[in-house]
């Protein structure tokens, strides 16, 4: 029992790897409770184990929701690249690239929405969607690295949210978490997917050989 108790989503090689507990050399006060140490250079190192189980809840938490419903904003070309997989596999709204102001907010403007929840990448960079999100009262998830203020954040999850290898890693399992939690897939093995798809755009699928 306490075996299954520790058992993370991913080996522990694999959030390794990914770097997804390397923060920066800044530590917001907000974010000091996710903080496991400081590296000898400088860097704050978040907890693995606290990450794996809020992206756990994460999923649970986005599941009770209809996909159509739920937004997720990612401004930085990595988070794109891998947000853009998870909204199409999950049919889930995203908003790429720099959020424009009034998006959830002026009902004039042709690409308004209106979410009942909004997932984050980054609340630096996204803090036009964070000020919106908190104007109208929705809740919001969001990937928060060492730097990050969570003023307003509903549900945190503390990673690194700038690596491409780490946003594809984190993507990789919110979908996995997301299907499995919403009854479309019934376990891992019918998840299609491996981390790499998530880290490709578009342009570069592998072509299919013809023979």
């Amino acid at each position: 029992m306490t075996e299954d108790k520790a058992k993370l989503l991913v080996k522990q090689e694999a959030y390794l790897e990914a770097g997804i507990h390397i923060g920066t050399k800044i530590r917001t006060h907000d974010m000091k409770r996710f903080i496991f140490k400081r590296r000898d250079d400088g860097l704050f190192i978040l907890d693995l184990r606290v990450t794996d189980n809020r992206l756990l809840m994460a999923a649970k938490i986005l599941a009770k929701y209809n996909p159509q419903d739920v937004l997720v904003v990612a401004s930085r070309t990595y988070s794109g690249n891998a947000a853009s997989r998870f909204a199409s596999l999950t049919g889930i709204q995203i908003a790429k690239g720099r959020f424009i102001p009034g998006t959830m907010t002026n009902l004039s403007y042709q690409g308004f929405k209106e979410p009942k929840i909004i997932f984050i990448c980054d609340p630096k960079g996204e803090r036009e969607a964070v000020k919106e999100s908190a104007m109208n009262g929705v809740p919001i998830i969001a990937l928060c690295d060492t730097d990050n203020e969570t003023k307003f954040i509903d549900w945190v999850i503390p990673a690194n949210n700038k690596g491409k290898r780490s946003l594809s890693l984190m993507f990789y399992i919110l979908t996995r978490e997301l299907l499995i939690a919403q009854g479309k897939i019934s376990s891992y093995d019918e998840f299609q997917h491996d981390v790499n798809y998530f880290e490709q755009t578009s342009e570069e699928q592998p072509v299919q050989a013809s023979e």
